[in-house]
């Protein structure tokens, strides 16, 4: 329980299905005052009184349970190396890869629990698999792709089916003070929301030069590399124009020697994606390519492929172009008909072309 509204509705339907459950909410981080409070955060200890005035009302046991070591090192360091290393990571996606269903999991069936709910917009069909949520809008099944199947055998996502409209309306009948509470967003453990100056503070500035992919002449310079992700347009602080006077996009980041390669719109668009740690959940892995639908960021829009799994690498040959895919997001793949709505698995972007 995480102090929203949709764990709180998540809980309350559990109950209603006959289920016992006790509530938890996970102690995150070492420094409380650190994260991000009030709209914007999920893990404070403001977001605990509000999970557990929610449990009261809702007639359950509530624990509060620290994982703040195992976060820092699973999901803030890995976020401060992937960024060092160029990529550009999810941190949410990490966060219930490593802490909400695998460390929270493995405690909770230690414990004699059967599942983990939470109020992930997902939804498990009785196939067992993976879909989108009916609330296109919220939909989350794409930073739960990770989830292996063992997980997703002992996971329960009971606002799968429900729009945010209709569970908040269910929240203020049912007497939950969170009812109206904002939706949390960015970054938990970057208080003030500037990832920049987070990134920063825990790998202190390297100045480098920003290049011209087409002509190699230095346009600029850079405070650390960190501090840009492939697509980015804004922000680039160039001290001079490209020769052809048109906007620029960073192409790349090479971290070996400190450079930010930018270059037209055009460029941007790859029609390769490879994967590593590659999990498969919508079937026997295929033993030949795949026509698939492929998702490559948070919300955005899909694109056909052509989908091969190899052992931990999966690699998708895109039906047409994408822009802006950065090393270090997923690629989720959907079967195709009906819908594209189910998952069929996922990776961690590693290279594109």
């Amino acid at each position: 329980m995480s102090g929203g509204v949709d764990s709180a509705v998540a809980a309350a339907r559990a109950v209603e299905a006959g289920y016992d459950v006790t509530g938890v909410h996970l102690a995150l981080s070492r420094n409380p005052q650190t994260y991000r409070s009030g709209a914007r955060g999920c893990c404070t200890r403001e977001d605990a009184r509000d999970a557990g005035r929610a449990a009261d009302v809702i007639g359950i046991p509530f624990y509060v349970w620290d994982f703040a070591e195992r976060f820092h090192a699973d999901v803030v360091e890995d976020f401060v190396t992937e960024y060092a290393a160029g990529r550009t990571p999810n941190p949410c996606l990490r966060c219930n890869e490593k802490i909400k269903f695998a460390a929270v999991l493995d405690r909770a069936v230690a414990l004699g629990f059967d599942a983990v709910v939470t109020g992930h917009h997902a939804r498990l069909g009785a196939d067992g698999l993976l879909r989108r949520s009916v609330d296109a809008a919220k939909d989350q099944s794409y930073v739960l792709a990770v989830l292996t199947r063992d997980q997703l055998d002992r996971s329960m996502f009971p606002l799968g089916g429900s729009t945010k409209d209709q569970v908040r309306a269910e929240a203020a009948a049912r007497g939950l003070a969170v009812a109206d509470k904002p939706d949390s967003h960015d970054i938990c453990f970057v208080a003030d929301g500037d990832t920049r100056g987070f990134l920063a503070r825990h790998l202190g500035e390297e100045p480098g030069e920003i290049i011209d992919a087409g002509t190699g002449e230095v346009l600029g310079t850079h405070a650390g590399a960190y501090a840009y992700t492939v697509g980015q347009r804004r922000g680039l602080k160039l001290e001079r124009p490209a020769a052809d006077g048109r906007p620029r996009y960073v192409l790349s980041i090479t971290p070996v020697d400190n450079t930010v390669t930018v270059g037209p719109a055009e460029a941007l668009a790859v029609t390769h994606v490879g994967g590593v740690r590659a999990v498969w959940t919508g079937s026997a892995v295929p033993d030949a390519p795949m026509e698939c639908e492929v998702q490559l960021r948070a919300h955005g829009a899909t694109v056909p492929a052509v989908v091969t799994v190899t052992g931990a690498e999966l690699t998708a040959e895109l039906r047409r172009p994408a822009r802006g895919v950065a090393p270090g997001q997923a690629v989720v793949a959907y079967q195709p008909d009906p819908g594209g709505d189910v998952v069929l698995g996922s990776a961690t972007i590693s290279v594109t072309g």
